[in-house]
């Protein structure tokens, strides 16, 4: 019972449990199948374990056949709950949570952690994105995320000789970088502390030949506004459905105060662009996101956008096994059909290769002059998606890298006019 996982469910399930190992012996692994379950049920604001538990007539089978029929019906309940796309409730599944958990901390790094991608991975079609943690954690809780697979607790850490070590970073003159600062931590939540995005803009000044990318869910752009931001520089917002922000995206900015954040950014001429990623299935995901396409058709120029990514949920078991253990935790993420998918686990490619297409074709006014991709996803949904593919990784980084320059080429040629 210990090692079932029962000490995540409240009394009321670890009582109704332990009852029922009683009646029909469990073994350990069908207890852990027990406890996941319930746990799922709970985490879904779906009926409870107990409300579900099925009438077995136990006189005409033996007790193995018992157990074995009881939780095949028990799987069956869960895995359709997983099949159908799940209905968000009109009040947020959870509130959201109190901003006062988050601990800041100041600490001395050894060097600058500047690398590939943390998800990169040769099994899907990825950009080389290089990735500089200018701090490690986020404040904001979305239910998805997966930079709770990389780092522990509420602490959040700032590196107190960020600045000095960029500014000595060696950047090869001759060749063309793109460099993003979102995967460890929201790129602007925490504006200027520890002069992070002064730094940072210095550093794009000095460095003509970096594409810096700022990537966000926030609407702090309180310090961008109050300096001149250079034409290499790129801020991009992760976007989604009110619907989904208000249930698994606790602590951002709502939709209308991102896309009003981007909006006076690109009037004063800052290079934008749009992240859909994760798209998410449930009912009514169609009409949703095609009102938050035509937003940003009817408020953006594609001159002003340098990039539209498209990207689904996609976990490691780590990552399920941690959601699974936060107490009083309400989200419907794990709610999906999930298969194996390029060693990890997701939506079945026909789901994905429907809500991609979707979104490409809603925004077909910016075909040819916005670049679209598709982030960590396999390389065989490129052609039925947009109609052509890359052969390479290279050649797509190659790709991303000359529309990049075409659109900071453009904020040249505007300001010189």
């Amino acid at each position: 019972m210990q090692q079932s996982g029962i000490e995540r469910l409240d009394s009321h399930h670890q009582q109704f449990i332990q009852q029922q190992a009683l009646a029909f012996r469990f073994t350990q692994q069908e207890l852990r199948q027990l406890c996941d379950i319930a746990t799922d049920l709970t985490m879904w604001g779906e009926a409870g374990l107990n409300e579900v538990w099925p009438e077995i007539d136990s006189e005409k089978l033996a007790p193995k056949q018992r157990r074995q029929r009881l939780l095949q019906q028990l799987r069956n309940h869960w895995l359709q709950l997983k099949e159908q796309p799940n209905s968000y409730p009109a009040l947020p599944l959870a509130p959201a949570h109190d901003t006062q958990r988050i601990k800041r901390t100041h600490t001395e790094k050894t060097k600058l952690a500047l690398g590939l991608c943390p998800v990169a991975s040769p099994r899907t079609r990825c950009c080389n994105l290089m990735t500089l943690d200018a701090v490690e954690n986020c404040g904001f809780d979305c239910s998805y995320c997966s930079i709770q697979s990389f780092y522990h607790g509420d602490e959040v850490r700032f590196d107190s000789r960020f600045g000095e070590k960029l500014a000595q970073l060696e950047i090869d003159p001759d060749r063309f970088y793109h460099i993003g600062t979102g995967q460890s931590s929201d790129s602007l939540m925490w504006g200027n502390q520890a002069g992070i995005l002064d730094a940072l803009l210095d550093f794009a000044r000095s460095h003509p030949n970096v594409m810096l990318e700022l990537k966000t869910k926030s609407k702090n752009i309180s310090h961008l506004l109050k300096t001149d931001c250079p034409p290499n520089l790129l801020c991009t917002w992760s976007l989604n459905t009110p619907t989904l922000i208000a249930n698994e995206e606790h602590l951002t900015a709502t939709l209308d105060e991102r896309l009003r954040a981007a909006r006076r950014l690109a009037d004063r001429g800052v290079l934008v662009g749009f992240h859909f990623h994760p798209m998410i299935h449930y009912q009514g995901w169609r009409a949703d996101y095609a009102a938050l396409f035509q937003r940003l058709v009817d408020e953006f120029t594609a001159d002003e956008v340098v990039l539209v990514s498209l990207g689904t949920l996609t976990y490691i078991k780590p990552v399920i096994k941690q959601l699974r253990t936060r107490k009083g935790f309400h989200s419907k993420i794990l709610q999906m059909p999930m298969v194996e998918s390029d060693g990890k686990l997701s939506y079945p490619q026909a789901i994905k290769q429907e809500m991609f297409s979707f979104a490409y074709q809603s925004l077909r006014a910016w075909h040819d002059k916005v670049f679209f991709y598709l982030c960590m996803e396999n390389h065989h949904l490129w052609q039925p998606v947009f109609g052509y593919e890359y052969p390479s990784n290279l050649a797509f980084e190659e790709a991303m890298k000359q529309a990049y320059l075409s659109k900071i080429r453009n904020i040249g040629d505007r300001g010189e006019r």
